[in-house]
């Protein structure tokens, strides 16, 4: 990728460590809100870098891991019926639902098709006139305009054969769950660069203002993310709390307005179920009743299944920052990426994953010996 390079340079990556030890006076708990970066930070090691008053926590920002399993189980209850194309992106094939998975099921006869676009499951309605394709719609808002999209195209060239399970989730709500917990240890956030860059950072503000706390936008390249913690560490010891904007190169206040237009004209704000969390008010899109021939919620009538978690699994508490995945006794024995008990383990953002991925199970097993 052109241009990586500088913003992986071990020398100003050096230079940013010794800034916010220099400037730090006091322990501090910033959480980073998206996958993308809990990626990077393991990846990089950027965490044990840092001086020791700064903690990192892993946030909710990945939106396979916080699929409610009622959804997952709604998916695989349509994928298996007959007359029926699944489509999803891939990371959802290992998500383990209360039985099965998309991938156990495609191996058991049901036409479950990775797709790498939601237009793309349109194609396959319009070649498959006799069929009934399904698409997953998960994600944050950075996915929202093109699941919209391919709605708003269905409903105008009248699709009928086309749905979409929606399991939508909003970043600005899931925050202030964290903030409004008892158990909260969250001084500051380095809020997701890609969500932005769809709905821009105005609606971080209140939150700042309210709760007393520094968000910064951020990237997800190390040097992005160590400037994300600078700055969000010089505002912590000055004790002032505004949203500031380290990714600009891409992200603007006001985001993208076309985007955020599409976004509005689908989708209605709604609570949501967050996986291991509990319901999160106004949380989430659901379509709006104008397109309510193509919920496929609704179409294949899946709403009234119920789900209980595995009793091992710690994901939710993962999810909010309260432990990491060295917190779980099943972390890299009873829950690894071949036999998951979580979406955490097996998600491309999942932490459970980040760390499983880039060796830290075998450092958790070196601690126990």
């Amino acid at each position: 990728m052109k241009y990586i390079d500088e913003y992986r340079s071990e020398e100003l990556a050096k230079k940013l460590v010794a800034e916010i030890a220099k400037i730090v006076t006091q322990n501090w708990v910033i959480m980073e809100v998206c996958g993308g970066q809990t990626h990077s930070i393991v990846k990089f090691g950027l965490d044990t870098m840092l001086p020791d008053a700064i903690e990192l926590v892993h946030g909710p920002g990945c939106p396979v891991c916080v699929t409610p399993l009622e959804m997952i189980d709604q998916a695989h209850a349509i994928a298996a019926r007959p007359g029926v194309i699944f489509t999803s992106f891939a990371d959802m094939l290992r998500v383990p639902g209360s039985q099965t998975d998309l991938f156990r099921l495609k191996a058991q006869g049901a036409d479950v098709r990775v797709i790498y676009s939601p237009l793309d499951a349109l194609k396959m309605a319009k070649a498959n006139p006799d069929k009934q394709v399904v698409f997953f719609g998960i994600g944050f808002e950075t996915t929202a305009p093109a699941n919209a999209m391919a709605v708003w195209r269905a409903h105008q060239d009248g699709l009928a054969n086309f749905s979409m399970l929606v399991s939508h989730v909003l970043v600005p709500p899931a925050m202030t769950a964290i903030l409004q917990a008892p158990h909260n240890r969250v001084r500051g956030f380095l809020a997701a660069g890609h969500v932005c860059a769809i709905m821009g950072w105005e609606e971080y503000e209140p939150i700042a203002a309210h709760y007393r706390v520094p968000i910064v936008v951020t990237g997800f390249e190390p040097l992005d993310i160590l400037e994300g913690i600078c700055m969000t560490v010089r505002q912590l010891e000055a004790g002032t709390a505004e949203v500031e904007n380290q990714y600009a190169r891409v992200v603007k206040r006001e985001g993208n307005l076309p985007a955020k237009q599409l976004i509005r004209t689908v989708f209605d704000v709604c609570d949501r179920q967050w996986r291991g969390i509990g319901v999160i008010p106004q949380s989430g899109y659901t379509l709006k009743n104008t397109f309510e021939a193509h919920d496929a919620a609704k179409v294949f009538e899946v709403k009234t299944i119920q789900t209980q978690e595995p009793a091992d699994c710690i994901s939710g508490e993962i999810l909010q920052g309260i432990k990491t995945p060295h917190d779980c006794s099943a972390f890299g024995k009873a829950c690894s990426p071949e036999h998951p008990l979580g979406a955490t383990m097996v998600s491309e953002e999942g932490a459970c994953a980040a760390f499983y991925r880039y060796g830290r199970h075998l450092q958790q097993e070196e601690l126990t010996l």
